[in-house]
């Protein structure tokens, strides 16, 4: 079987102002919160996902509500920025006004790898940035949202791995998950550096990752407004069953396939230490509640389902 991911599935973040940062996804940036859930892993803490209108895969953007969490202080061997695709440079002049009226501020607009990008943080510090994506491919804007469709988040773009050194990121990315090596640029914070980008599927601003070469920077400690893992996209659970035997079969230590009800993952760390997921794009966010009331009520997996009203009654309202 030729084992290739389809693009960037999600990006997970981590959040200590769980209600701040509901109101900053949802009424600045204009997403729509597709599922209102708990980590599956500690059930006393909120996981949200924003995405588009159709809980696209590759449109999820998701935070754990760890609300004791210090600030992230960072460096390298993380991920140290997540791209948010819109289309067009009148797209991104409406963000500079937008996230100026919201008191936001931003880097001015500049090429980045060639493409028009718009550099900012969210409240708590977490790297952003909007990036032009011509128009390539579907994009679902939501109705509930008061950001002009044709300038909504159309999805996710690429992620930035920063690393000390290349070559161990970049075999797991090549040699491991089947990524193309397809070009570099200079890094726009540190000219001396260089920025080497990957691409997967049928490649675009949705499929790559770019991985900079920072080896003068601290290592990052891991924190609120820092970003936990970044997930890949795989199209089939025939394919899904067949990326576990593969890196099994290449000593990867995995998490093991793991059942998260809206989509099946398979957690590894890179050599570097960056957290990878392999996900499958379905059975999807409407799997247990109507495409047109998603994130409504709290969702819960079946097996935690029992405990609703003890979960229910330990969380914040957001």
């Amino acid at each position: 079987m030729n084992l290739q991911l389809g693009g960037i599935h999600h990006v997970s973040a981590i959040t200590a102002r769980i209600s701040g940062n509901h109101a900053f996804y949802t009424r600045v940036m204009g997403l729509r919160l597709v599922k209102k859930s708990v980590n599956q892993d500690d059930p006393s803490m909120y996981h949200l996902f924003y995405a588009d209108a159709q809980a696209t895969p590759g449109s999820d953007l998701t935070f754990f509500d760890i609300p004791r969490a210090a600030p992230e202080h960072r460096g390298n061997r993380s991920i140290s920025r997540t791209f948010l695709r819109v289309s067009g440079q009148a797209a991104l002049e409406y963000w500079a006004a937008r996230l100026e009226d919201n008191y936001v501020a931003h880097g001015p607009l500049h090429l980045r790898d060639g493409r028009l990008t718009l550099d900012f943080e969210d409240p708590e510090g977490l790297p952003l940035s909007l990036v032009d994506d011509g128009g390539r491919g579907e994009a679902y804007p939501w109705k509930g949202s008061d950001v002009p469709a044709e300038y909504q988040i159309r999805g996710l773009g690429p992620v930035m791995l920063t690393v000390p050194e290349l070559h161990p990121t970049a075999r797991v990315l090549t040699d491991l998950l089947n990524m193309r090596r397809v070009r570099a640029y200079v890094h726009p914070d540190d000219t001396t550096a260089q920025v080497h980008v990957f691409e997967m599927g049928e490649g675009g601003a949705g499929a790559e990752v770019h991985v900079a070469v920072r080896p003068d920077l601290p290592r990052t400690y891991p924190g609120a407004g820092g970003v936990h893992h970044v997930a890949f996209r795989v199209p089939s659970e025939e394919q899904y069953h067949a990326w576990a035997r593969h890196l099994e079969a290449a000593g990867v230590h995995t998490s093991g396939e793991v059942d998260r009800y809206y989509f099946r993952a398979l957690y590894f760390r890179e050599p570097q230490g960056i957290l990878f997921e392999l996900s499958t794009d379905g059975p999807g966010f409407a799997t247990d509640e109507p495409l047109e009331a998603l994130g409504e009520r709290l969702a819960l997996p079946p097996f935690l389902e029992s405990r609703r009203a003890e979960i229910e009654a330990k969380l914040r309202p957001l």
